[in-house]
């Protein structure tokens, strides 16, 4: 059985999709963008500020269904530009534990929605 998560602390989906689903102990999210929540505005002052708003929003859609960056088993980032790869690990790296942090895969893609630049999913179980 599934349970949808979706929090207003987090942008609303801009498509038919969910911000993620619950099913069983395993927590399946949507790739998160730079929208800030509270403005529907994108926050792309830099790379390392637009990863900081996709990390504070994967943050928000994991505490509605009561889990941390601790849960998180596995993430998917995509990027527009590989270039870009330090500032983006660096910034996501502050959300984990080294010695716990999930598996993960980077992507360099040719376009992201609102042709952004870093989307991040992630799989995460209690």
């Amino acid at each position: 059985m599934k349970k949808i998560i979706n929090t207003p602390n987090a942008p609303a989906p801009i498509g038919p999709y969910n911000q993620a689903v619950l099913t069983g102990n395993t927590l399946y999210t949507s790739g998160q963008i730079a929208f800030d929540p509270e403005t529907n505005e994108l926050v792309l002052d830099s790379i390392a500020v637009e990863t900081k708003q996709v990390m504070e929003n994967l943050k928000a859609v994991l505490e509605a269904a009561d889990m941390t960056f601790e849960n998180v088993i596995k993430s998917s980032i995509f990027i527009s530009d590989m270039n870009n790869f330090g500032q983006i690990n660096e910034v996501y790296g502050t959300y984990f534990i080294a010695e716990t942090a999930p598996a993960r895969e980077t992507v360099e893609v040719a376009n992201l929605p609102k042709f952004v630049n870093v989307e991040i999913s992630m799989i995460a179980v209690k």
